[in-house]
């Protein structure tokens, strides 16, 4: 696989590491990962033989399988959990997947590895934020106030790093003057974590006894602060009443300086009623725009409703960038998400990313939920079908990923058939064994063409390496005749030579197979005849010799081997050939010997005089024989 000649498109991911930020990628048909940091080029084929990654294609080719084979008389209620269940499997693969990078980025001792496992991590963990939006907002397709807890829950899963900050402060000798301290809770306070950030406020609490009544104040705000229980008995009306009495009650401490003497603890309190400038100062905690959009949400719109998400997070971006940096390719897709434009998602996460096994399974998952519309395409396949293709066809360009293709172009009933045969047919088949996997799976779809054609190329390599029984096995299974023909030929050939069959085993279980062609039907029969010679079943042996020849199953050419074998059989003691077989044994060396041409050199003076001791002696054996089988049945005549 070349590198592509086109410069990758740069993707901002922000959240991430400045020196990791700018990051584009291309990944195509026939093409896997390419990460280009700044302007550094990586060769695109590096990634399809990492064994990392290679685990994130198997592992989410399983769940694949799995969604396909799900059953449709489900339940629509048990199906949405299904499908949230899958969707969540996915996720755990690609961040199982982002974790080991991780590891390993860190253990290496080669920065140039070290700088594209990281690269790496960077791109899953955007994708897996925006597979885990999408989840939210379009399978779980959670109503208003279950709305923002998932949302919630996404910023927190994504914005994780306050987790360890917050662990050194509590290991700290005394955690309330660590310097990190405030940052801690202040983060818990824009996550929604509240209980985090009493537990944390109560360190700096016992360490201010005079501030007491004021830290007392902030607990109970905290402590009252309303969350909504979707499973409880609450409507959300009655939440709305509730939490609109505690934000004012939170603006009455802001207005009676209740917590002018705390600096930190008034902008706590600012946050509480969702002062924008407080939460817009907040940039570095919060980081990205739909951080802000979250924590905004939850301290000013607590019970948005999905309609109205895409006004919040419009404004949300604006205000959050405020014409400092233009937005990026990703805040394009975070905001046609909250859009609730799935088209446009997956458009732009093409074009963005270029990463087909993104694309390809959360298309397909989305089509199971049923929201996707019939979206057709200029040449008559669906969007679903068209990801899944070029997914599929992109694996076709790996040794050993190939065989995951396979069940992706199953699952694509317009083309997948189509492209399944034509990618089928550029499987270099190096060994036996691939050769049998693509045989195995062209024989369960019936694909007859490719079948011959795979048997017909391992047989032809086989002849060329003289290897005779697998090139016979081959052509059977091609029901290949004149190859079959040949290579029966050719078995002749080396027993004329070396007097001995070789690949007995193959020969010996022709069954059925041996109908293949005339030749290959002597073959099997005149095996048999050895065998029935071995076995000293000398009579069964003498009628199947002749019968080969009276019936013309034997090449002509082979007539004075099968004479030859004959002898033995007339110069037993006991008569094993009767009168009339005798008479036309002599019939077929008669006709055998009939317009011999004169011999014309040395050489083929040589061989004439050794066949004509051959003829002799037959000749001589066989008018012994029909005296003595003259004699015998004359006697039991008698």
């Amino acid at each position: 696989m070349a590198e592509v000649d086109v410069d990758p498109i740069t993707t901002l991911i922000p959240g991430i590491d400045s020196s990791q930020r700018h990051l584009g990628f291309v990944w195509g048909p026939g093409d896997l990962l390419r990460f280009c940091p700044f302007v550094h080029v990586v060769r695109k084929d590096e990634d399809i033989y990492s064994p990392i990654l290679r685990k994130l294609f198997n592992e989410s080719h399983h769940i694949f399988v799995g969604l396909q084979n799900m059953k449709d008389d489900v339940p629509s209620k048990n199906k949405k959990h299904q499908y949230i269940s899958v969707s969540k499997n996915y996720r755990s693969v690609i961040r199982a997947c982002m974790e080991e990078l991780q590891r390993v980025a860190v253990s290496t001792r080669d920065t140039a590895l070290a700088t594209q496992y990281g690269n790496q991590v960077s791109i899953l963990l955007a994708v897996e934020l925006i597979w885990n939006l999408c989840e939210v907002l379009f399978i779980e397709a959670a109503p208003a106030g279950s709305l923002l807890l998932h949302l919630l829950d996404w910023v927190r899963l994504h914005k994780a790093d306050v987790d360890e900050k917050a662990q050194e402060v509590l290991q700290s000798e005394c955690p309330a003057e660590h310097q990190a301290y405030w940052d801690v809770t202040v983060c818990y306070i824009l996550q929604g974590r509240i209980d985090e950030a009493r537990q944390i406020l109560l360190k700096q609490a016992s360490q201010q006894p005079a501030a007491r009544v004021t830290f007392k104040l902030m607990d109970s705000l905290l402590m009252k602060m309303p969350i909504y229980n979707p499973g409880g008995t609450q409507t959300l009306t009655e939440f709305d009443v509730k939490w609109r009495r505690w934000h004012q009650e939170c603006d009455r401490c802001l207005q009676d300086n209740s917590f002018a003497s705390h600096p930190h603890l008034e902008l706590i309190c600012k946050i509480l009623v969702g002062d924008e400038d407080t939460l817009l100062e907040q940039r570095e905690h919060l980081s990205t725009w739909y951080h802000f959009l979250v924590t905004r949400l939850l301290y000013c719109h607590p019970t948005v409703k999905p309609t109205e998400l895409h006004y919040y997070a419009q404004a949300s971006m604006d205000m959050f960038l405020d014409g400092r940096s233009a937005p990026e390719p990703l805040d394009s897709i975070l905001l046609a998400a909250f859009e609730f434009d799935i088209h446009q998602v997956i458009k732009d996460c093409s074009i963005a990313l270029n990463n087909w096994w993104f694309v390809a399974h959360l298309t397909d998952l989305l089509d199971h939920c049923k929201l996707l519309q019939s979206h057709n395409l200029h040449f008559g396949s669906n969007l679903r079908e068209f990801l899944l293709l070029e997914y599929a066809s992109g694996l076709f360009t790996h040794h050993s990923l190939w065989q995951l293709a396979v069940d992706y172009f199953d699952h694509c009933p317009e083309f997948g058939r189509v492209y399944l045969e034509l990618q089928i047919e550029r499987v270099p088949l190096d060994t036996e064994r691939k050769a049998l996997k693509v045989l195995r799976i062209c024989e369960q779809r019936q694909m007859a063409e490719q079948v011959r054609s795979i048997c017909k190329i391992m047989a032809k390599k086989a002849l060329r390496n003289n290897r005779l029984g697998s090139a016979l096995s081959w052509s059977i299974r091609a029901k290949d005749a004149a190859f079959a023909t040949l290579i029966s030929e050719r078995f002749l050939q080396d027993y004329c030579t070396h007097g001995t069959f070789s690949d007995l085993d193959l020969i010996d279980n022709l069954g059925s197979a041996m109908l293949l062609s005339d030749r290959l039907t002597f073959l099997g029969k005149y095996r048999e005849f050895h065998k029935l010679y071995a076995e000293k079943q000398f009579a069964e042996a003498a009628r199947l010799l002749l019968s080969l020849m009276t019936a013309k199953i034997a090449p002509r050419s082979f007539w004075m081997t099968l004479l030859t074998d004959a002898l033995p059989l007339l110069e037993q003691k006991q008569v094993i050939f009767s009168a009339d077989q005798t008479y036309e044994l002599m019939h077929c060396l008669e006709e055998l010997t009939t317009g011999k041409v004169a011999p014309e050199t040395e050489l083929s003076m040589q061989e004439d005089n050794i066949e004509a001791t051959k003829i002799e002696l037959l000749r001589l054996a066989l008018a012994r024989n029909l005296a003595l089988a003259i004699v015998k049945e004359g006697t039991l005549e008698a």
